[in-house]
């Protein structure tokens, strides 16, 4: 999927952010111009729309943002203009979801917007495209009751992705652990492996030279052909314990692969080469990701080390050995986006903050609270603005110069 760029005067200034983890799922943006520093008060609030439940970050594509979240008894597709905030059309589908945990009644799967349709995916299973212009619904389907996978703690969380013309989904069933739809039609076209479902989102890339859809599942590594589903990568990488995720996605960085979790389970980077894998290096010690994906820039991985629960820490990290770089304690929970020369974290307390991420130690730059506290869901970029959410509201903040 490729974002759209405006260009001014020779300079990038904006770009896209169609789908979870922006335009490549590698929490990257191609936008310039940002701010290095910040008003006192914090970035100028473009808008603010009351949310509703749920975990589900924003998509943006030609100025418009589709928001998903749950009002009632009902799950919410919103579509509205992406610098003002104005409504531009409205959809909504009946929800029975009720989290074992009463921890939170979804939905947490972020939209995917590609070849003008909006993709959701519920916290029951209810699988939908919409136009993308009009709001018009193409098509509904409920992959939980159709496969009956066997239901997880939270509902159902990875958000889908087009590969090879087919929208992908780790639906986790018997037979179907990965299942390719055709997304005019929502029909199935081929259905792969045993793999259960996890709460991580898959990513495209190309690996050993061919376009493969990576998937981090229930059990480990899936890396397949989108064609007809060919397996062609297996690693088993999961927490020993039931009572555990695999929630961050994966990263691919030409021919490696790195996949990391908690539960005392921790990160391991491998090699592909002619449908082989090698371990570069595993431990548990260099960084053990809960739920947020971490970034690559250049040669260091910066991702939050440990549990939600028991105190997290930002971290920097040699991509080739897992050499721990540098630890910022405390640091909390963060989605995390690389853009122009910087780093920016939305902490789960609903701090925005700014970092240089060329220096041997965590550098702020600046720091403003723009939510409340339990933001857990991934922000976006686009147009020089990131939008976020937390259980109550949305917001958009210019962070752009």
């Amino acid at each position: 999927m490729r974002a759209l760029l405006v260009v001014v005067a020779g300079c990038l200034i904006a770009a896209d952010w169609p789908q979870y983890l922006g335009p490549n799922r590698d929490s990257h943006s191609p936008e310039t111009g940002l701010a290095r520093t910040w008003p006192k008060d914090g970035p100028a609030i473009a808008w603010k729309l009351p949310a509703g439940s749920g975990w589900a970050g924003a998509v943006v594509e030609a100025e418009k943002a589709i928001l998903f979240h749950r009002q009632m008894n009902e799950e919410v597709v919103e579509c509205v203009n992406a610098l003002t905030g104005k409504p531009i059309w409205k959809q909504a589908y009946k929800t029975r979801y009720v989290d074992d945990f009463n921890f939170d009644d979804g939905p947490r799967a972020t939209p995917l917007i590609a070849d003008g349709k909006v993709f959701t995916l519920g916290a029951d299973g209810e699988l939908a495209a919409w136009d993308f212009a009009t709001g018009k619904s193409l098509w509904q389907k409920n992959i939980a009751k159709e496969y009956m996978p066997p239901k997880g703690y939270f509902g159902i969380a990875t958000s889908p992705i087009v590969a090879g013309g087919k929208l992908l989904i780790n639906v986790g069933a018997k037979g179907a652990g990965v299942v390719a739809f055709d997304p005019g039609t929502g029909k199935e076209l081929w259905k792969a492996s045993d793999h259960g479902v996890s709460y991580s989102s898959p990513v495209v890339a190309t690996i050993d030279g061919e376009e493969l859809a990576v998937f981090f599942t229930r059990q480990g590594l899936l890396a397949l052909s989108p064609a007809k589903g060919g397996i062609k990568y297996e690693f088993p990488w999961r927490p020993r314990i039931n009572a555990s995720v695999n929630a961050a996605s994966p990263l691919v960085a030409k021919n490696q692969i790195f996949l990391s979790t908690s539960y005392s389970t921790g990160a391991v980077l491998l090699e592909a080469a002619k449908g082989e894998l090698k371990e570069v290096w595993k431990n548990d010690a260099s960084l053990s990701c809960h739920f947020n994906t971490p970034v690559l820039i250049g040669e260091h991985l910066f991702g939050i080390d440990g549990r939600q629960e028991g105190g997290t820490k930002l971290r920097c990290v040699e991509w080739k050995t897992g050499k721990v770089l540098w630890s910022e304690e405390g640091f909390g929970t963060a989605s995390l986006i690389a853009a122009d020369g910087l780093l920016l974290a939305l902490t789960e307390a609903g701090d925005l903050v700014l970092i240089d991420p060329k220096t041997d130690a965590c550098k702020e730059l600046a720091r403003a609270k723009i939510l409340g506290n339990k933001g857990r869901a991934a922000m976006a970029l686009a147009n020089g603005h990131i939008i976020a959410r937390d259980t109550e509201k949305w917001v958009s903040v210019k962070v752009a110069k």
